[in-house]
């Protein structure tokens, strides 16, 4: 996508604009708040990395914390936000890489002008990269040593098998070992590029303003072949079940299914579903499990959607001498979902669903990412009004199809920590019917 001289949309809850080199600017103006958040997006994530590569983009993204010319230390890069007060920090995912700041209104612009530094002007010194290597290593151990971080590693590869999609974003330490200063040169080369880049900002602002200092600060940034993702390859499942044994007191469960991509006309049932299921205390999960057989402290399910896949989850923390109790009566309660809900079930749940994202869209951090991440992975944006209108249009039928096209047993898989060690005993529990 790209345009020269700029080209500019109004909408009637936020501006666009695209500058010569493909940028993409973002902004919503709203009066009651003295915030300003500000997030840079890039098409850039574990999704683009080769094997040997995994995790190079959560390294970069470390790194662009570390120095420029201009502020040739994290501190000096630090300070310039949370001097005055403010939050800056950074996330890795799949699909998109975002470094975000939120600050107070008078101090915005400089906001802007750090993060369109750390886009240009990041130094990967040699001995900055081996330090933070040594960093994102004890980070990747975290996760390792975290029973739920790892249980979801494990369903993620369980899902999605030999593929990017199901590796974890981090990496590996040997894969992150092996990453050179070259082969972040040519990542910075490839994927920070104009075209790939999404700048979204929210709060007391002036969307004109805002374009004309990015096309200052970022004018310069260069445009060019952007490296695609690694497409979601379906596989039959040769695995069903992960089991790691750990001599923990409680056992950690992930069970999944095949979702839906983020464009799928279901999606917005598959939301609503996973509300009735188990996203609140008055859901089916949280009653059964917890509420009526004492199970459980926490139970809870989630709908994820990317590009061209999706994933349909259920995670829980149960006592180890209550898994084989427990894992059946999450299987029925999930397999009766394919049955429909109540009325009054869905009722409730697109109320909830309209009220969250109202209740979200009060704070600028939230808006910001709400336009940008849409910008980024589908190239248009729809406003507030709009989404709460496709929620609103789900009915009862379209949530049983929805439940009725996930909800499978040839699809279902189970990954558990904990002190077991027979897992063809938990592989022989996975049926739906």
């Amino acid at each position: 996508m790209k345009t020269s001289p700029s080209e500019q949309l109004v909408s009637s809850s936020f501006n666009r604009t695209v500058l010569p080199n493909g940028i993409r600017v973002l902004s919503s103006s709203f009066r009651h708040t003295n915030a300003v958040s500000i997030i840079f997006l890039f098409g850039a994530g574990s999704r683009y990395e080769t094997p040997e590569l995994a995790g190079a983009s959560h390294l970069f993204e470390h790194m662009l914390f570390k120095g420029t010319p201009e502020r040739p230390t994290p501190r000096e890069i630090s300070e310039v936000v949370e001097g005055v007060g403010g939050t800056l920090n950074a996330f890795t995912d799949r699909e998109v890489t975002g470094y975000w700041c939120r600050l107070a209104q008078p101090n915005y612009r400089d906001g802007i002008d750090l993060l369109s530094d750390m886009t240009l002007n990041s130094l990967f010194r040699e001995e900055d990269i081996a330090k933070e290597k040594q960093v994102v290593y004890e980070e990747i151990r975290a996760s390792f040593d975290s029973p739920g971080a790892r249980v979801s590693m494990m369903l993620d590869d369980l899902l999605w098998p030999d593929q990017p999609m199901g590796r974890d974003i981090a990496g590996s330490v040997e894969s992150v070992a092996s990453i050179s200063r070259d082969d972040m040169c040519k990542y910075l080369e490839t994927q920070y590029v104009g075209s790939n880049t999404v700048i979204a900002i929210a709060g007391n602002i002036e969307h004109q303003e805002v374009v004309d200092q990015i096309t200052n600060s970022l004018g310069s940034l260069h445009d060019g072949n952007i490296l695609p993702m690694f497409p979601h390859e379906k596989k039959v499942l040769s695995k069903r079940v992960a089991l790691e044994h750990r001599p923990t007191e409680q056992a950690h469960l992930a069970i999944g299914l095949a979702g839906f991509a983020n464009d799928d006309p279901d999606r917005h049932a598959l939301s609503i579903m996973s509300v009735i299921l188990g996203e609140t205390m008055s859901s089916r999960l949280f009653e059964e499990v917890r509420e009526q057989r004492g199970l459980a402290y926490d139970i809870h399910s989630g709908a994820h959607f990317y590009s061209d896949c999706g994933a349909f989850v259920v995670e829980s923390g149960i006592d180890p001498s209550r898994v084989d109790e427990a894992i059946p009566v999450i299987l029925k309660e999930l397999s009766k979902m394919r049955d429909g809900v109540t009325e009054a079930e869905w009722t409730q749940a697109l109320q909830l669903t309209k009220g969250r994202m109202m209740l979200r869209m009060e704070e600028s951090r939230a808006v910001s990412s709400f336009l940008g991440v849409q910008e980024l992975i589908r190239g248009e944006v729809q406003s507030v009004d709009e989404v709460i209108a496709n929620i609103s249009a789900v009915t009862r039928e379209d949530i049983k199809r929805a439940a009725n096209r996930v909800i499978k047993s040839e699809n279902l898989v189970l990954a558990i920590v904990g002190p077991f060690d027979d897992s063809d005993h938990f592989e022989a529990m996975l049926n739906l019917d």
